[in-house]
């Protein structure tokens, strides 16, 4: 109690987003903020209730917004449509080395261009450092001149989303720029989800799909499973026997022996063995009724 007393002294509830999660015990003291509404609740277990947490990886779109000119740059954190945070160290990055041209130089366009690169590289160097502590994808916002140039000297391209929110938008606000960036990263998940599904579907032809639910848990504990579907907004108390499992109603999700939410433990057991979710849009599943596994074999 007085390391969760003490704990809770620290926060600067300004910086609050939609909710707060505290996790405390012996050893661990952290807290943890989501731009997504979660039910008040307090968890007092053997191990970490992690639900909301897991769920907002896995079906909500976190990433970054590189704002990006050739003489400024900016970064966002977004979840959707919101902004999480604007970065106010290292950046804003001011690219300062313009101002020792000699613009009577006849070589002054490939100078030009050096230092462009060396200022992109700079800028990407505290994005990949920041992306080291959270490693989001990175969606850009410049000009369709500076796009290519950028990918060039970008040292995990890998991270940086195919496509770029086109024009220079750096005098704009952060919401203003993320409702747009939005716009872009739903379409790109829209196809995404088809791309996932389809594996799914292959998987029902190939014989390697499972969606009885207590067939899956056994399956997850042996390692055999590599993706779990399951539709968003999707939750089930349960009781695991050993040779059943037994789905409960909200009522008794408390009760003892109950796990309160059946999905969010077999998410963590995948998680453990290396395997992957995916969180598809209501009705999407309603043929496997919302749940579905690709096993490994």
């Amino acid at each position: 109690m007085d390391k969760l007393k003490s704990l809770a002294e620290q926060i600067d509830h300004s910086h609050n987003l939609e909710s707060l999660i505290l996790f405390v015990n012996h050893d661990i003291s952290e807290y943890i903020r989501l731009p997504i509404k979660v039910t008040d609740r307090v968890i007092i277990d053997n191990t970490f209730s992690t639900r909301d947490v897991i769920r907002a990886m896995h079906s909500e779109s976190n990433y970054y917004v590189l704002v990006l000119s050739q003489e400024k740059a900016r970064l966002i954190e977004a979840l959707n449509d919101k902004v999480v945070r604007e970065f106010n160290e290292p950046f804003p990055i001011i690219n300062t080395q313009f101002d020792n041209i000699n613009t009577m130089e006849p070589v002054v366009s490939s100078r030009q261009r050096n230092l462009i690169a060396e200022f992109f590289n700079q800028v990407d160097k505290e994005v990949n450092a920041i992306r080291s502590q959270n490693p989001l994808p990175v969606l850009i916002s410049t000009v369709e001149e500076n796009y290519p140039e950028y990918l060039k000297i970008a040292d995990k391209k890998d991270s940086i989303f195919d496509t770029f929110l086109n024009k220079n938008r750096i005098p704009e606000k952060a919401h203003a720029i993320v409702s747009e960036a939005w716009k872009m990263v739903e379409v790109l998940n829209k196809k995404r989800n088809a791309e996932r599904k389809s594996e799914l579907l292959k998987a029902v032809s190939d014989n390697k799909f499972l969606s009885d639910t207590f067939e899956i848990w056994k399956a997850l504990n042996k390692g055999r499973v590599q993706t779990l579907f399951i539709e968003k907004g999707l939750y089930q108390p349960a009781i695991i026997g050993t040779d059943d499992m037994t789905f409960v109603s909200d009522f008794q999700r408390n009760d003892s022996n109950v796990i309160d939410d059946i999905y969010d433990e077999m998410i963590e057991v995948n998680m453990s063995f290396g395997g992957d979710v995916v969180f598809l849009p209501k009705n999407e599943l309603s043929k496997f009724n919302g749940f579905g596994a690709i096993t490994r074999y």
